[in-house]
C-alpha cells in the first residue's frame, strides 16, 4: 500500500514482499519457539500439544534456546536490510513477541495480544518503503488486522478449550463461549470495514476492494461451517481457511 501511495517502481514492492515474507517466516517461527519454551509444562496436559518436542522431552530447554538464538540472529539480518526508522520500529515489537506466551495465564484476551504482535508489519512495511509511517492509513489497517487475528485464533482456540479449562489456560474461546459466532461475526465485519477504510484513505483501486470482498466471503464461510466442538475441523478451517 505504501508503494501504491508513493507510486514506486514495480520492483520496490517485490523487494519488500521478499524481505518481509522471509522475516515473517523467521520471526513467527521464533515466536513459536518462545511459546513452546515457556509452555513446555502446560503443553504436556493438552492433547494437541503434548507431542511437541519440548513437551515430549525430545529437546532440552538449552537446545531450544540455542535454536531461538539462531532464529533471532537470522531475523536481525533481515531487519538490518531496512532503514533505521524501520529497524527501531521493528525492534519495538520484541516485547510483544516475548510477552505473548504469558498472556494466556493472566487474561482471557491472549488472542488480542497475538493480534497486536502479528500485525506489527502493517506499520513496519510502510516505514520500510517510505522511511516514515502514514498513521492515518496504517492505524485502521493495523486495527483491522488485529480483529482478523482475533477471529482466526479464537476459532483455533476452540479445539483446545476442554484441555485449557483443566490447566487454567485462558482464551477468547472460553470467554465468548456460546456467543462466539455473533462476536466473531462482528469482529469480521469490523476487520473488513477497517481494512476498506484504510484502502479508501490510501486511494486504492478496484482490485484492492475485490480482494477485501473475497476475504469477507472466506470469513463468512468459516464462521458458517466451523463445528465448534470438533477439534479436527476447527483446526482445518482456522489454519487452511484463514491463514
Amino acid at each position: 500500500m505504501a508503494a501504491y501511495n508513493l507510486q514506486s517502481a514495480p520492483l520496490v514492492p517485490l523487494k519488500y514482499i521478499a524481505l518481509f515474507g522471509t522475516g515473517a517466516f523467521i520471526m513467527r517461527s521464533a515466536g513459536c519457539t518462545i511459546n513452546d519454551m515457556w509452555d513446555r509444562n502446560l503443553d504436556k496436559a493438552v492433547e494437541r500439544t503434548k507431542i511437541r518436542p519440548l513437551a515430549k522431552g525430545d529437546l532440552t530447554w538449552n537446545q531450544a534456546f540455542g535454536f531461538l538464538a539462531l532464529q533471532l540472529s537470522a531475523g536481525l539480518c533481515v531487519l538490518l536490510q531496512l532503514n533505521w526508522y524501520s529497524i527501531v520500529l521493528g525492534a519495538a515489537s520484541l516485547p510483544l513477541v516475548t510477552l505473548y506466551p504469558f498472556m494466556k495465564r493472566i487474561t482471557y484476551w491472549p488472542q488480542a495480544v497475538l493480534g497486536l504482535t502479528f500485525n506489527w508489519g502493517t506499520m513496519l512495511g510502510w516505514a520500510a518503503v517510505a522511511s516514515a509511517v502514514n498513521w492515518a492509513v496504517c492505524l485502521p489497517l493495523y486495527a483491522g488486522g488485529v480483529c482478523w487475528t482475533l477471529v482466526y485464533d479464537t476459532v483455533y482456540a476452540h479445539q483446545d478449550k476442554k484441555d485449557d479449562v483443566k490447566v487454567d489456560i485462558k482464551s477468547t474461546a472460553l470467554l465468548f463461549g456460546d456467543r462466539t459466532v455473533p462476536i466473531l461475526s462482528a469482529l469480521s465485519a469490523s476487520s473488513m470495514s477497517l481494512v476498506s477504510f484504510a484502502g479508501y484513505l490510501n486511494g486504492q483501486g478496484l482490485p484492492f476492494y475485490a480482494g477485501v470482498g473475497l476475504a469477507t466471503l472466506q470469513l463468512a464461510r468459516v464462521l458458517r461451517k466451523t463445528e465448534w466442538d470438533d477439534r479436527a475441523l476447527d483446526y482445518a478451517l482456522s489454519i487452511g481457511g484463514l491463514l
